[in-house]
């Protein structure tokens, strides 16, 4: 058998292709950024058609930069941006319109609009998750109102919708020429129009935003034996089967091992993702939480989790980067934030897409505040590492109020791990160590490890619980005064920032 697992992490700043042996080690990558569109204020978009070129790019970068054969890859795993919505027509292949990101809010009208109609509570029942801009619903609906010939199209059978889990398989699989048009529950889970209980779409649900069925993927495992289907790509990747799709949150707790109920992990990227496993029981959240699928594999029973999804914590410091100027690079943020002892009294609150949870208020925007003349931009970079960890302990607590579980180490991975001081002040802010792997790049691992399941490359989740290891851990410093006045103060910054828009 070949001895690599191929893993493509299409996220919301960039697409990678990464390479994976038995023991779950790294063995190549590559990876490239694309345009992150922003037409007014509070629309965010992607080029669906920049996303596909990457995509064969750094697929074949890969292979070639270390002489690799297509034969060498025993399968193909799919992780993506969970949410971010295209529309395309089947026949010709062109999107309709730039694919919306999940962190756009022009879609406020319809998620408020279903609230005042009495839908959203039938919506958190069937779906798990509340009427909101962050799901793919809404987005759907607006390019079907908004895009000459969408509608028209969709109800010929000839506009369809995918995330980009979805998008990339179809063109990956022939395209215009039978591609798949397929997705997995994790990504449906996350549309506001899959039940979670019958895992299938449901017609109650898609009329509330009136999308023809007819527009949407076919639902399948997250791990799939029988495959999606081969790649037919004419880049030199020809034949290698494509069977793991996994949203991206969901792959990072395979690729974090987190397969026992009480098991958790925090992914920091672009936003922070807070995730609880609760094996087959669905819980339903009181507390502003999401219920998901996390993972499906092949016939077995679906796996549900809570979730805790906050918009911006990794992107608040590419503001601090592009938008102020104040670093020129991401990593620089660590060396100007150690230059102070503290924020000086200062706490930013990066609510640029409205709050998402535990609090789901999109009228909020983003604030700093307590600020003085004695504050300097490395109070603000330390803020801003301040307020990913603040965030994910709003969203801790929410998670223990619905699970009754108390996280005794809590599991990082993604790209801020790599900021030594933010998971310090992670761990003082949580008062629980925190846990960082070898492979910090848990979300295309757990692709991998989808898709490497499917076709035998490993037998079973016992063989990928051996492949964990920890690279880091950081332990509480803080006393218990200095963390709770720090947590006071930041939960009168998060007043402030709300009824900032008005969205009825």
């Amino acid at each position: 058998m070949a001895d690599l697992v191929g893993a493509i992490d299409q996220g919301t700043t960039s697409t990678r292709f990464m390479l994976f042996d038995h023991e779950g080690n790294e063995r190549g990558k590559h990876q490239l950024e694309h345009s992150q569109i922003m037409p007014q204020a509070g629309w965010v978009e992607h080029s669906p058609v920049e996303i596909w070129e990457r995509t064969r790019s750094v697929m074949t970068n890969t292979l070639n930069g270390l002489g690799l054969q297509p034969s060498d890859l025993a399968a193909l795993g799919i992780t993506n941006q969970r949410e971010t919505t295209v529309v395309w027509n089947k026949k010709t292949g062109r999107p309709y319109y730039n694919a919306i990101v999940w962190q756009d809010t022009r879609t406020d009208r319809i998620a408020s609009a279903l609230e005042r109609e009495g839908k959203g509570d039938v919506i958190r029942q069937k779906a798990g998750i509340p009427p909101a801009t962050y799901f793919s619903a809404g987005k759907i609906q607006w390019i079907l109102e908004n895009v000459p010939g969408a509608r028209e199209d969709a109800e010929k059978g000839d506009a369809v919708f995918g995330n980009t889990d979805s998008w990339l398989v179809w063109n990956l699989t022939g395209g215009v020429n039978g591609g798949k048009h397929v997705t997995d529950v994790t990504n449906a889970s996350r549309t506001m129009l899959m039940n979670l209980e019958t895992l299938d779409w449901d017609d109650e649900l898609l009329g509330f935003f009136n999308i023809p069925r007819q527009m949407l993927p076919e639902i399948k495992p997250s791990s799939e034996p029988s495959w999606y289907g081969e790649v037919v790509d004419p880049s030199g990747f020809h034949g290698i089967p494509i069977s793991g799709i996994l949203g991206d949150q969901q792959a990072a707790m395979v690729g974090q091992v987190c397969f026992a109920a009480g098991e958790a992990k925090n992914t920091y990227g672009t936003g922070n993702f807070l995730l609880l496993n609760t094996g087959n029981e669905l819980v339903r959240s009181k507390n502003g939480l999401l219920t998901t699928v996390c993972y499906q594999f092949g016939d077995s029973a679906p796996v549900y989790a809570l979730e805790g999804s906050i918009a911006v914590t990794g992107s608040a410091v590419q503001w601090l980067r592009d938008q102020l100027g104040i670093i020129s690079g991401a990593s620089e943020v660590e060396t100007l934030a150690r230059s102070v002892e503290d924020t000086g009294g200062m706490y930013f609150v990066p609510a640029f897409s409205g709050l998402f949870a535990p609090y789901w208020r999109s009228d909020a925007r983003g604030a700093i505040v307590g600020m003085s003349r004695y504050n300097t931009n490395a109070h603000l970079a330390r803020a801003t590492l301040e307020s990913i960890c603040y965030q994910s302990r709003d969203v801790s607590e929410a998670m223990e109020a619905d699970s009754g579980v108390h996280v005794d180490v809590l599991k990082v991975d993604g790209g801020v791990t790599a900021n030594e001081l933010a998971m310090q002040l992670q761990a003082n802010i949580l008062n629980v160590p925190v846990s960082r792997p070898v492979v910090a790049e848990t979300t295309a691992l757990g692709a991998a490890y989808a898709a490497g399941l499917a076709v035998g490359f490993w037998q079973n989740t016992d063989e990928l619980r051996a492949n964990w290891n920890e690279s880091k851990r950081w332990t509480p410093e803080w006393s218990d005064e200095q963390r709770s006045s720090g947590y006071a103060g930041w939960k009168k910054a998060v007043d402030r920032t709300m009824g900032w828009v008005d969205v009825d």
